[in-house]
């Protein structure tokens, strides 16, 4: 067991950034922005979570994924909570997390808003702006699915909120 006196919120940030989204893979719970802060109270580790929705259900396993790893380090005293206010946005999405979607096959959040009727979505496949919305709703309930006129292929696009 690790003594929290010899603990930096640094570490455990570090330790959270190699935690990896379960329904994105290729993002980690940092990159996401769905970790927002890190606190030592009276010997315990607090993580403070944002889900990028309500009731999103990947929030459990990334719930206990956090555990998990620091328990592994050595780390005991462990307090997880979850703040539904403010919202999660896809703001809180750092330009390496839109980097990394992309390179996944899934096109980053591009507006900052809802309405989202009139962007020009990019293929993240072949760069592509001739595209087109198939559904409102792709793989997961964050995403709609497009397709590519020119490459044909379908990519989902990760919609902002």
């Amino acid at each position: 067991m690790v003594a929290i006196e010899n603990i930096s919120t640094k570490q455990i940030w570090k330790l959270l950034e190699e935690i990896p989204d379960p329904e994105l893979p290729a993002l980690s719970i940092v990159d996401l922005g769905i970790v927002r802060e890190v606190k030592m109270n009276y010997g315990v580790i607090e993580i403070i979570v944002t889900p990028t929705y309500s009731g999103c259900p990947a929030m459990d396993i990334i719930r206990m994924n956090i555990r998990l790893s620091l328990i592994e380090q050595g780390y005991r005293n462990i307090k997880i909570t979850t703040v539904l206010s403010p919202a999660w946005t896809t703001a809180w999405m750092n330009e390496k997390a839109k980097q990394k979607l992309k390179e996944y096959g899934i096109a980053p959040p591009i507006a900052q808003s809802f309405e989202e009727k009139n962007i020009e979505i990019k293929c993240p496949l072949c760069n592509s702006a001739n595209t087109k919305m198939i559904s409102e709703f792709g793989s997961t309930a964050c995403k709609a699915l497009y397709q590519c006129n020119d490459c044909r292929e379908p990519f989902d696009y990760f919609k902002c909120h």
